[in-house]
């Protein structure tokens, strides 16, 4: 059977089967943005509803039941309102509320300056790092004053075709002046100062690179006569040594200066990376010119043996080359020692992880330069005694070895680092303490700091944030007694919604505020981070 009971003042019936309460209420209001309400039933007709239903499940129930329930008075029924505000359908795209830049709004839909100052401005929190507040529009203003000036959309869409036009020829016409420009220095000479890119030569990473262009320049030059004359295999071999260091180093200072060249919209990070790139194709040019050819000549020197002529001049160039080639390894380890100095690393670390590679190469080969110059007068040395051709031709297989292994090592240190290697453990471990000890802060998921090049590292991490810190630090920056008032004034749905949209968006300026202060903190206190991108998790 059925059984009833009165709780709180209200009728509820449970049935036996499932023990589920299903509770009968007397008028549902719904009430929707604008205020208004709808009734969907009154007290009286629900009361006629009752009087038909109520006598058939009561003919179940025992008499007992039956006499207490006509016996106790009927109780008023009350109802619980349920106010929700109507969703709202915005659609596959919504630009209304979107907000755009003064120069986006004068390139994008064709308009003046002038034509701005009618619109309406608004003052939001610049992302630049130089500026705090910067101005923006409504995007909904922007298109109706555009069109207002333009006439009709077909209008505008034919007037952004003419300056499309128009910016491709000026870009034609601009690089032909420059063409005609650099002919006319190079005809009357260039006036200008030297420029920050020259200046980079003189100093760190260039001035090592251009000393061991200058003296492996000569070297080539001076073993290359050596070669003509006594015909040495040996010699041969340090010759081509010589031009591909030549050709290699070359080949740094372009990355060097490539290097240089400010960012751009196609390459927002810059060019840090035309380093590791030019000693990437420094290290396959050494394996292929000069390990290649030395292993070439020495295999025929193997097969084929011929005698060796007068060595004397041979040896003078050698020694020649040793005491030019150990200087420039004297000056590229020293321009290392007092860069890993600088980065807090060893020696050892500094070379491995290839944080100048421009200055590695040069290590490494004039390094493998010494060496292979000891190998080379040390087997020619075994020629001249025993009068044996097959030394000298093992000294240029020696030679190309030692070649192969320097190459082998720079194409791995390169590739690794254009791949986009983590950073050290210790200073990714300092960056995520830095974070998480910000009460702002609840966790930090998901961190990759990458190491872009030239000890510049990119920082990235999913942060959730404390909502109640947050609301805290705007509530610091506002009159409660304000508030309050502003709270105790609501009396309608639309006057709640706009007191919940206006401190609602206030909020969320207040949260990029935060990360943008974490941002901040993060370069400040470590200087190799340039880029960090924190996003809400």
């Amino acid at each position: 059977g059925w059984q009833a009971s009165m709780k709180s003042g209200s009728l509820s019936y449970i049935l036996p089967c499932n023990r589920l309460p299903v509770q009968l209420m007397s008028q549902v209001r719904v009430y929707t943005s604008n205020g208004q309400k709808k009734d969907l039933g009154s007290e009286g007709t629900n009361g006629s509803a009752r009087g038909e239903t109520l006598p058939k499940a009561e003919t179940g129930q025992d008499t007992a039941n039956a006499g207490q329930k006509q016996s106790s008075p009927k109780q008023p029924i009350q109802v619980k309102v349920k106010a929700v505000l109507k969703k709202r359908e915005y659609g596959p795209k919504y630009t209304q509320n979107n907000f755009i830049t003064g120069v986006r709004a004068i390139n994008e839909f064709c308009l003046k300056s002038s034509d701005l100052d009618q619109l309406r401005k608004i003052k939001r929190r610049s992302p630049h790092d130089d500026t705090e507040t910067f101005t923006v529009y409504l995007r909904s203003d922007v298109e109706a004053k555009s069109l207002e000036v333009w006439g009709s959309p077909e209008a505008l869409a034919r007037e952004r075709k003419r300056r499309k036009e128009a910016e491709i020829k000026y870009r034609e016409n601009l690089f032909r002046n420059q063409r005609l420009l650099w002919e006319y220095k190079e005809f009357f000479g260039n006036t200008k100062p030297r420029s920050s890119t020259a200046a980079m030569f003189f100093k760190g990473p260039g001035k090592v690179v251009m000393v061991a262009i200058c003296i492996n320049g000569l070297n080539f030059f001076f073993k290359l006569l050596a070669w003509v004359y006594t015909g040495s295999a040996s010699m041969f071999s340090e010759a081509i040594h010589s031009l591909a260091d030549t050709c290699n180093q070359a080949l740094l200072a372009l990355g060097i200066s490539q290097s240089a060249r400010t960012p751009d919209p196609s390459h927002p990070y810059g060019f840090t990376n035309m380093r590791y790139i030019a000693s990437l194709i420094s290290g396959v040019g050494i394996f292929m010119m000069g390990a290649g050819l030395s292993w070439y000549h020495g295999i025929m020197g193997l097969i084929h043996p011929h005698p060796v002529e007068s060595l004397l001049w041979a040896y003078c160039i050698l020694a020649g080359s040793l005491v030019s080639e150990g200087a420039t390894l004297l000056v590229a380890i020293n321009e290392i020692r007092r860069s890993a100095r600088a980065k807090g690393l060893s020696f050892y670390q500094y070379v491995v992880q290839s944080r100048d590679p421009s200055t590695n190469v040069v290590l490494l080969e004039d390094a493998a330069a010494v060496l292979s110059v000891a190998v080379a007068a040390t087997c020619m040395g075994l020629t001249s005694l025993t009068g044996n051709p097959y030394y000298d031709s093992v000294g240029s297989l020696g030679v190309g070895t030692l070649l192969g292994t320097v190459s082998a090592f720079l194409i791995y240190t390169n590739t690794e680092a254009l791949l986009g290697r983590s950073i050290e453990p210790e200073q990714l471990q300092r960056l995520t303490e830095l974070l998480e000890s910000d009460p702002v802060v609840r966790a930090i998921h998901d961190v990759k700091a990458t190491d872009m090049g030239m000890s510049k590292v990119r920082f990235k991490a999913e942060v959730d944030f404390d909502g109640r810190v947050v609301t805290r630090s705007y509530l610091e920056k506002q009159d409660i007694e304000q508030l309050l008032q502003e709270i105790q004034q609501v009396k309608t749905l639309e006057e709640l919604e706009a007191f919940m949209l206006k401190h609602g968006e206030n909020i969320i300026d207040i949260l990029g505020a935060e990360v943008d202060r974490l941002e901040k903190d993060l370069k400040q206190r470590n200087p190799d981070v340039r880029h960090v991108d924190l996003e809400i998790l």
